[in-house]
This record gives C-alpha cells, sequence and structure tokens, in this order.
C-alpha cells in the first residue's frame, strides 16, 4: 500500500444525500479541499443511497430532509437501523426548531441547516464522526432544557403539535406534492395521507383543507424553501 493510500484510509469518508446537483459538488468541493476528509458517493435518491451506503460503507452520511423519492427522515430511520455504525447529519433549509428535534430522534448525530457556513458544516462532521452529537447552541440548549425538567416544554408554535408524519405530510403539501405523490414517496395508503391531513388541519386550527395548503405553501416559502420545482 502506498503512503498516499495509506493516509486516504485515515480521512472521514462522508456519503451525501441531496436532490440538488448544485448543492453536491459545492459540498463535494468543500469535502475535496479539506485534508482529513474524502468525499466517498453521493446521490439525490433515498433508494440509491441506500444501496450505495451498503456499498461505500462511509463514516458519515449527511443526508437531506427534502428527497424526490422518499422523506430525508424515514432514510435516516432506516439506515440507522441496517446500518448502525454510519453516522448521519441532516442538512437541510428547514429550521432547526422544527425539525432538529425529530431528526434526532429518528436516529441522526446532528443537525446542519444550509444557511450555515460550509466551515460549520466540517465542525459537525468531526464532532459527529468523534462521537457528539452536533446541534446549535440554541437548539443544545432548549433540549437539555427539557431533559432536566423531566418534561417536554410547551410547543413553541402550533406546528411543533404535529407528529413527525403529520409534519411529512404538511411539509410535502407545501412543497407542492398531490396525495398520490406523497402515498408513493411515503409509502402510505391514500386513507391514511388524508387522516394525517386532517389531524394537521385540526392541529393548526384550519377549518377547510384549502386553508391548509395556502398556510402550507406560505410556511414553505417562509422557511427559505421552494416549491417543487
Amino acid at each position: 500500500m502506498t503512503k498516499e493510500a495509506s493516509t486516504r484510509t485515515d480521512h472521514i469518508q462522508v456519503f451525501l444525500v441531496d436532490d440538488h446537483p448544485a448543492i453536491r459538488e459545492a459540498v463535494a468541493d468543500t469535502i475535496s479541499q479539506t485534508m482529513d476528509m474524502d468525499m466517498c458517493g453521493e446521490t439525490g435518491s433515498s433508494d440509491e443511497a441506500f444501496r450505495l451506503i451498503e456499498k461505500k460503507k462511509p463514516d458519515i452520511a449527511i443526508i437531506d430532509i427534502s428527497l424526490d423519492d422518499a422523506h430525508g427522515l424515514d432514510l435516516v430511520q432506516n439506515v440507522r437501523s441496517q446500518y448502525p455504525d454510519v453516522k448521519m447529519i441532516v442538512f437541510s433549509m428547514y429550521d432547526e426548531n422544527v425539525y432538529a428535534e425529530r431528526a434526532i430522534r429518528a436516529g441522526a448525530s446532528g443537525y446542519l441547516m444550509k444557511s450555515e457556513p460550509t466551515q460549520t458544516m466540517l465542525k459537525a462532521i468531526r464532532r459527529v464522526h468523534d462521537g457528539e452529537v452536533y446541534l446549535s447552541r440554541r437548539m443544545s440548549s432548549r433540549i437539555l432544557n427539557k431533559v432536566a425538567t423531566g418534561r417536554s416544554s410547551a410547543p413553541s408554535f402550533a406546528i411543533d403539535e404535529l407528529t413527525d408524519r403529520e409534519m411529512a405530510v404538511f411539509q410535502m403539501l407545501g412543497e407542492g406534492y398531490s396525495i398520490q405523490e406523497i402515498q408513493d414517496r411515503l409509502n402510505l395508503t391514500r386513507k391514511t395521507i388524508e387522516t394525517y391531513r386532517r389531524r394537521a388541519k385540526e392541529k393548526l386550527g384550519f377549518d377547510t383543507v384549502s386553508e391548509l395548503l395556502q398556510y402550507a405553501v406560505q410556511w414553505t416559502y417562509g422557511q427559505g424553501t421552494n416549491t417543487r420545482e
């Protein structure tokens, strides 16, 4: 084995799952310029990610929440179940107040917003690789406070009352996906999707589905994301 090959085995192997090619390219460029990391693979597909993670055996998988063929937290749960040695960081445009704790519950070891500087991403990768959980200081304080008090704090926003599945359906409605498309991505029946939609409507205090849809779109734009292209 050459000296270079020996050195590379010590690098943190990073795998990226994001359905935006420009983001994958930017992350790959950042990783390639980092002395202690290698990009071992990338894809925009949940199904392909699951196959490639088995083949590539990365140390860290960076996973976006919004994927073309699945919800990112479903992929996190599946990877956690099948490949427990792979540590994961959820990398998303959605505010950490909405998804960080959900991501940790699903099995991720960190949550990072895409608005953060690239150096923050590198710091998150190193911390998670070292066995730590990476969250912003604000989110860490919020979660630790809940643990210290021994009870869940009151929801900061009405949207916090949504379960993970209700939140996933609400998010995808805001991104412009139809019921059929949400069925396909979440692998659920139409009746189940409609039940989650109804519960979200009731918890958020709307009388009609149209009002819920309008709010979902507004909320999606407010998070800094776009509806589907």
